[in-house]
């Protein structure tokens, strides 16, 4: 299954087409799940010619309905596309997704860009470009932060690692879904940052739990102390959404599953390449093993 998170997530509003000017750029986008549908709605509100692929059929209704064009396959949507783009979700479907059997380097021209915004490893991301190169294709790895909410919003941020000409063609349609989009370096770059914001974000989520937890213990209001957080030495972006945006208390536990299961998985490649380095991370190691806790899905 390519999916990035939990399946059929829907932009508020979304009704179908909006007229717009269409963009020269015919990007492809593959895969279309918790983060890839809303960051292809946006594509399409924007005016690009847009294909779309992912393994689940009804994933792609929403945007065939809306103007989008369905590919049958990775390597379909590549064809035609001089910018492709990948949203599932690890290493193994990116892998799959782009060299495997009717994968994009089997349908991409020279000169294609493939922008990977999954969170993978830094050798993914190089292994991959090494492959592409022989075809003439290059690769950026673009993953993203913000969430569900942040790609509705069109505020995500985007962490850019690649050739300096690959990524000024990708601009444009990066920002469709961004606030910010940073060049970090080259390949690899925006990997390593995307693990250095999962594991800070991981912490952080630890933190908030135990704020909220003092809080109820002791009898004081969480969303108050968020505001006290806010305007202190405590403010993080997790504390201050951590009860709209990560831990929503009407979410059904399966839901909750779902959103754990993808932030350990977030972290795995972090912790993959410390280890590779010969760096100890205990805090972010205590983060994975406690996220189930964490996110309210396992007794204490």
């Amino acid at each position: 299954m390519l999916d990035n998170g939990t399946a059929d997530s829907y932009h508020p509003g979304f009704q179908g087409a909006i007229p717009m000017a269409v963009k020269t750029t015919p990007v492809g986008f593959i895969g279309l799940g918790r983060m890839g549908k809303p960051m292809a709605v946006n594509l399409v509100r924007a005016g690009f010619d847009l294909v779309v692929h992912d393994a689940r059929e009804e994933a792609a209704r929403a945007l065939t309905a809306a103007g989008a064009r369905p590919a049958a396959s990775p390597r379909e949507a590549a064809t035609d596309c001089e910018i492709v783009c990948v949203c599932v979700v690890d290493d193994r479907q990116v892998e799959d997704v782009v060299a495997g059997p009717r994968g994009i380097l089997e349908g991409a021209r020279p000169e294609t860009i493939v922008a990977i915004h999954s969170t993978i490893s830094p050798q993914t991301a190089l292994r991959l470009a090494g492959l592409a190169a022989s075809k003439g294709v290059r690769v950026v790895d673009a993953p993203i932060s913000g969430g569900e909410a942040g790609a509705r919003q069109k505020s995500l941020c985007y962490m850019v690692g690649g050739d300096g000409a690959a990524v000024a063609r990708c601009r444009e349609v990066f920002a469709a879904s961004a606030a910010e989009v940073f060049h970090l370096g080259a390949l690899g770059s925006g990997a390593a940052a995307k693990m250095i914001v999962q594991v800070a974000t991981c912490i952080d989520m630890l933190a908030a739990h135990e704020a909220e937890l003092l809080a109820a213990e002791w009898g004081l209001d969480f969303a108050a102390m968020q505001k006290v957080l806010r305007a202190s030495s405590g403010q993080s972006f997790v504390a201050e959404h951590w009860l709209d945006r990560f831990k929503l208390a009407g979410d059904p536990m399966e839901i909750r599953r779902r959103r754990t299961e993808v932030f350990q998985k977030s972290l795995g490649p972090a912790l993959a390449l410390a280890k590779e380095l010969g760096l100890s991370l205990p805090g972010a190691s205590l983060a994975e093993r406690l996220l189930p806790r964490i996110m309210g899905v396992e007794e204490k």
